[in-house]
C-alpha cells in the first residue's frame, strides 16, 4: 500500500515509516475488511501516482473521498469516465464557467489535470462508505502534512488551494513565501455560497503561474 512508483516514495519515505502509519495500517486492514471503503485499496494514492512532487504547480487541497459507492478514485473531487458528476465537482465546473467561460465538460475525470501539474489531494485518503470524515484523525494526517512540506521548499512556486476547514487547517504547513496560498469554503453544496463561488481561484492561479513563467493550467482539462 506504501509504494508509489515514483519519487513521492522518497519524499514520504520517513512517514511509511512511521508509528502513526503502521497504527493506519492496521486500522485500514481491517477496515476494509469489515466495512465498505472508498476509494478501492489499489487506488489510494492515485493523486500522487498522477502527479510526482517535482511536476507540481498547483495543489488542490479538499477534505477525504467521496463517500458514495464508485465515485472515488484515489484523486480529490476526480470521477472516472462515466460517473455522474457528484455536486461538488458540479460546483467546481460552475466555478470555472464563471471565471473563464469554459463549458461544464462531459466528464469528472480529472486526470488530465493530475498530468498538468495539479495534485489533488485529499487531507485524508480513505472514507467509509456514507460516513464522511469517518477515516479523520487515523493516521493519514501524518502522510498528506508530509507531502505538504515536502513542497513547501522546491526551486518553482506552488498555489496552494486550500477549499474547506480541514483544508484550511493545513496552511500553517505553507510557511515558503514563494508560494501562494488561495483559501475558501468547501464546493459542496452546502457551503459553495459562503465564499467558493466567486473566490476567483482559477484566474489566480494561473495568473500567479504565468507572472513566475510557469505555464498556465488548462482548465478545461
Amino acid at each position: 500500500m506504501s509504494f508509489i512508483g515514483n519519487s513521492w516514495d522518497e519524499s514520504l519515505a520517513d512517514a511509511f515509516k512511521s508509528p502513526e502509519y503502521k497504527n493506519l495500517r492496521a486500522f485500514l486492514e481491517n477496515e476494509y475488511k469489515t466495512q465498505t471503503v472508498f476509494p478501492p485499496a489499489e487506488d489510494i494514492f492515485n493523486a500522487f501516482k498522477a502527479t510526482p512532487p517535482e511536476k507540481v504547480r498547483v495543489v488542490i487541497l479538499g477534505q477525504d473521498p467521496y463517500h458514495n459507492a464508485g465515485e472515488a478514485h484515489g484523486m480529490a473531487f476526480s470521477v472516472r469516465e462515466g460517473v455522474r458528476i457528484p455536486p461538488s465537482l458540479r460546483n467546481i465546473f460552475k466555478e470555472i464557467n464563471a471565471e473563464l467561460g469554459l463549458l461544464m465538460p462531459a466528464t469528472g475525470n480529472l486526470t488530465k489535470w493530475g498530468s498538468q501539474g495539479v495534485l489533488l489531494l485529499n487531507t485524508v485518503l480513505t472514507v467509509r462508505e456514507n460516513a464522511p470524515n469517518s477515516h479523520k484523525n487515523k493516521g493519514w494526517e501524518k502522510i498528506t502534512d508530509e507531502a505538504i512540506r515536502a513542497l513547501n521548499n522546491p526551486h518553482l512556486p506552488i498555489v496552494f488551494l486550500l477549499w474547506g476547514r480541514n483544508a484550511r487547517e493545513k496552511k500553517a504547513l505553507i510557511t515558503n513565501a514563494t508560494h501562494l496560498v488561495l483559501e475558501s469554503a468547501h464546493p459542496s453544496p452546502l457551503s459553495a455560497s459562503r465564499g467558493f463561488f466567486g473566490c476567483n481561484h482559477f484566474i489566480k492561479a494561473n495568473e500567479f503561474l504565468v507572472k513566475n513563467g510557469l505555464a498556465p493550467i488548462n482548465w478545461r482539462g
